[in-house]
């Protein structure tokens, strides 16, 4: 069964991106120019992992290394956790998006208890982003649900702890999570901004929204204090995994709505200077058969030779597995 992808008529130009945008559209592009992405492989299943505490990993983070490593363990690194306590931050590598992916031997690369600097229940969401100024991999990850850190690394592998960068202090009264942020670099001039971040909000109604802030230099934030994307916007009972992609001089965010709202991946153009809140619709089409078992969250986006692919959860929450889809 063929993906789908449904958007309104949008204007589309610009080149081919790296990983975290999507390339430049082609004549087999779905509607809107962005790749009509179709199911490959299951990449890491739980079950086949040494480190698996918990029997379930969720959201992926893949990079290019071959070029910022000298001698890395293969040309893509690709990030992950379990959730539920302990969790930790994972990684695999392999020398092709479509896999085959191998496990770290001495994963959790980061554990929940880092003295001095932390001890908590769990640590996951793993947002990878290389800083070329620093020449360094900046790791963001959650731990507990109501905080967002910030570690470093030269290699991809040992990182030294930074700080926090989102807690629910930094949002509004009833704030009860700000987690599974992903930090994109992107120009907001007149912010004086080059980095924005996405992430997943609770409250006290228990309802999840995306919400979005923007820094200068990716380590100390302004967040809007409104959602960026509500649930309520788009029918679902929760969204979240939020992604940044750019094409045609504006911007656009996919997330995945909570399975009981269909389980799809969504998308919402916000434009270059994220004013705009235009809800296109269904960016990706999740099977009931498995491995998707009717959800797909949590998309990472990387191009190898050109072809567009996604890495992405598929499966129920805390019971799915890490897929590729190629567009």
């Amino acid at each position: 069964m063929q993906r789908r992808t449904f958007l309104r008529a949008t204007a589309v130009t610009g080149s081919a991106m790296a990983l975290g945008g999507l390339p430049a559209p082609s004549a087999s592009a779905a509607p809107g120019g962005f790749p009509d992405y179709t199911y490959v492989r299951t990449l890491l299943s739980p079950a086949d992992l040494k480190y698996n505490p918990t029997g379930e990993i969720i959201f992926p983070t893949v990079r290019g290394v071959y070029d910022k490593l000298a001698e890395p363990l293969g040309r893509y690194y690709l990030y992950y956790a379990p959730h539920d306590a302990p969790g930790g931050i994972c990684l695999a590598y392999g020398d092709s998006l479509e896999g085959p992916f191998t496990e770290y031997p001495d994963n959790p690369i980061v554990s929940n208890d880092w003295s001095p600097h932390y001890s908590v229940s769990h640590v996951s969401s793993p947002h990878v982003l290389w800083m070329p100024r620093h020449r360094e991999f900046w790791l963001y990850f959650h731990g507990e649900n109501t905080t967002t850190r910030l570690a470093r690394s030269k290699d991809g592998i040992h990182f030294t702890y930074d700080k926090v960068v989102l807690s629910t202090s930094m949002m509004p009264a009833g704030t009860t999570e700000t987690s599974y942020a992903r930090v994109f670099a992107h120009e907001l001039p007149d912010r004086g901004a080059h980095y924005v971040m996405l992430f997943m909000l609770n409250n006290t109604t228990n309802h999840r929204d995306i919400c979005w802030g923007w820094s200068a230099d990716g380590r100390d934030w302004t967040f809007d204090q409104t959602p960026l994307v509500r649930h309520s916007d788009v029918g679902a009972v929760n969204v979240g995994g939020p992604h940044l992609l750019t094409r045609g001089g504006s911007a656009f965010v996919v997330y995945n709505k909570d399975k009981e709202s269909g389980g799809d991946l969504m998308i919402t153009e916000v434009g270059a200077g994220f004013s705009l809140r235009k809800h296109l619709g269904l960016f990706y089409d999740s099977h009931d058969s498995a491995p998707e078992n009717g959800r797909a969250a949590a998309p990472s986006f990387g191009t190898q030779s050109g072809v567009p692919y996604m890495v992405y959860e598929a499966g129920e929450r805390l019971a799915g597995a890490i897929a590729v889809a190629r567009g």
